[in-house]
């Protein structure tokens, strides 16, 4: 029996920048037609784009059945980045069969979320879920407020707070959570962003608070450097090429780190 994942083809039919570093892609066709959701919140998809054979993992922000959206951070550099900064309405795309974490412990009062603007998606998904029967408080570090992510009834609160970056380069999300106030009550707390921030945190959280395993979830989402660095060899050329010799994937994995061996 295998248990390679499942891949589904989409196209993107729409595209839309809703901040200066977010991209809405809306995806769709009949490729989408066995995709099923976990159900999951936070649930995340791999995405194949073309010309790379790599996947990047980004949250499901909606699947209605038929249509999935997907909202991409967009960087200086990246797999990614170029292709969905461009003109990329009606290219094929893969998505691989979602995952999810979120996992709400029964008696619960309280959810926090805390993240950077890779983890706003799976926050506005969160809150949009659990609805009003449960106290949710969300923190967003970004460089910029993106009015109108999140639900206008949640907003109007005041339980969505946008913080300003709390480090000269990338995140300094560890230290803004080791303020924040804890309730009594039993609670569920997640987070998401760089992972040496959330490395801390996970610290923070088992041996300052010696908070049970089940009351919180921590995720890496990316890895931060002062800058960002481009790839000295550009994986694109070799697996364009390695398909048009009829190659599979793991002869294309193979002339890739030769290629970077010999760089």
């Amino acid at each position: 029996m295998s248990t390679r994942a499942e891949h589904y083809p989409a196209v993107v039919q729409q595209r839309e920048q809703i901040s200066s570093h977010l991209v809405r892609l809306t995806l769709g066709g009949d490729g989408l037609a066995d995709f099923a959701s976990t159900g999951i919140p936070d649930e995340w998809v791999g995405l194949i784009v073309p010309g790379q054979f790599q996947s990047r993992y980004y949250t499901v922000r909606s699947w209605d059945g038929a249509q999935m959206v997907l909202d991409v951070v967009v960087h200086e550099t990246g797999l990614v980045t170029q292709w969905a900064s461009g003109d990329c309405v009606g290219d094929t795309v893969t998505i691989t069969e979602p995952k999810g974490s979120f996992t709400l412990p029964e008696d619960a009062r309280w959810v926090y979320l805390v993240g950077d603007l890779t983890a706003l998606p799976a926050m506005a998904r969160i809150v949009e879920t659990l609805g009003p029967d449960i106290p949710v408080k969300v923190w967003a570090e970004v460089g910029e407020q993106v009015p109108g992510y999140f639900d206008e009834g949640f907003v109007s609160r005041g339980d969505l707070s946008w913080i300003p970056h709390q480090a000269e380069h990338g995140s300094g999300l560890a230290t803004w959570v080791e303020s924040l106030p804890w309730p009594e009550e039993p609670g569920y707390f997640w987070m998401a962003g760089e992972s040496a921030q959330m490395r801390a945190i996970r610290k923070h959280l088992m041996r300052e608070l010696k908070l049970p395993p089940t009351t919180y979830d921590v995720m890496g989402y990316w890895r931060g450097v002062a800058k960002r660095q481009p790839r000295s060899v550009d994986p694109g050329p070799i697996y364009r090429a390695g398909k048009a010799a009829g190659k599979t994937d793991e002869q294309i994995w193979a002339d890739y780190d030769a290629a970077r061996e010999n760089e």
